[in-house]
């Protein structure tokens, strides 16, 4: 794809359906150059048209992403530059949402600026216990803009609001306690606790898990009673599904699921 991102299609302890993204610029701590947006973008919309069912997207090296790369905006300062830029990247974190398959990210370092952006973007989020997030722009004189994007939807209004005036760090802990993260484990148990999120998602039919993260997002943006239309329509939907036939016929007959009775949904 690029050398700007390494592509694992299967889980290296034989998880199938799982790929692996891994931001691969280390010694720029994976900052998000221009050629990684469009690496990135080519990549997840080459994944959405696929069977896979987890993205997990991490980092080499030392950190998960440091944001934008600084040196090779400032090279080209003009309104239209960084008005493309920033349409290009905000394309690329919707696209996280709008596939089908749950994107989990995979923190260890420091995620900052458009990096905690990244996070808040996904639909899930594990991070190493000495992991630490910021959106620092506001240091240097930028208003992390974009990142206020989903990190006001993935946070309280205040706790995000602290983080975006003051460019603060917050660890790990704190990070999963305001909700920008579902758990964290020790360094050594990051791979272990990211595998385990993804085979959960796994074992569970694709097509509830697809209509239900489209939903999820869409009903999440309209009105309450509006997403409670949109909502029921898409339970109706998946009742006719044959996956959950056999699911709800399982539990009356208090039996396990076999997925393999449900047409093209075999786990």
């Amino acid at each position: 794809m690029s050398d700007a991102l390494l592509i694992e299609e299967h889980d290296a302890d034989g998880l199938e359906g799982v790929v692996r993204i891994t931001l691969n610029r280390p010694e720029a701590f994976n900052a998000l150059s221009e050629a990684m947006l469009d690496a990135l973008q080519r990549c997840l919309d080459g994944i959405a048209a696929t069977d896979a069912r987890v993205v997990v997207i991490g980092g080499a090296g030392r950190a998960f992403c440091a944001g934008h790369d600084l040196k090779e905006m400032r090279a080209q300062p003009s309104l239209a530059y960084y008005q493309r830029l920033f349409a290009r990247c905000s394309q690329m974190m919707l696209t996280l949402q709008r596939m089908p398959q749950p994107v989990i990210a995979r923190v260890h370092g420091i995620a900052t600026a458009a990096g905690c952006q990244l996070v808040a973007m996904c639909d899930l989020a594990v991070a190493a216990s000495d992991a630490r997030f910021a959106v620092s722009g506001v240091n240097y004189g930028l208003f992390c803009a974009t990142p206020s994007v989903p990190l006001t939807r993935n946070l309280s209004r205040k706790a995000a609001f602290e983080m975006l005036v003051t460019g603060d760090f917050i660890d790990a802990q704190t990070a999963q306690a305001r909700g920008l993260v579902n758990r964290v484990a020790a360094p050594d148990q990051l791979d272990e606790a990211t595998r385990a999120l993804a085979a959960s998602i796994c074992d569970k039919p694709r097509a509830a898990i697809a209509a239900g993260k489209a939903l999820f997002y869409r009903q999440l943006e309209t009105g309450i009673e509006a997403a409670y239309q949109q909502a029921g329509q898409t339970m109706a939907c998946n009742m006719m599904d044959d996956a959950a036939l056999e699911g709800t016929q399982a539990f009356i007959d208090k039996r396990a699921p076999s997925w393999r009775n449900a047409r093209g949904d075999v786990s």
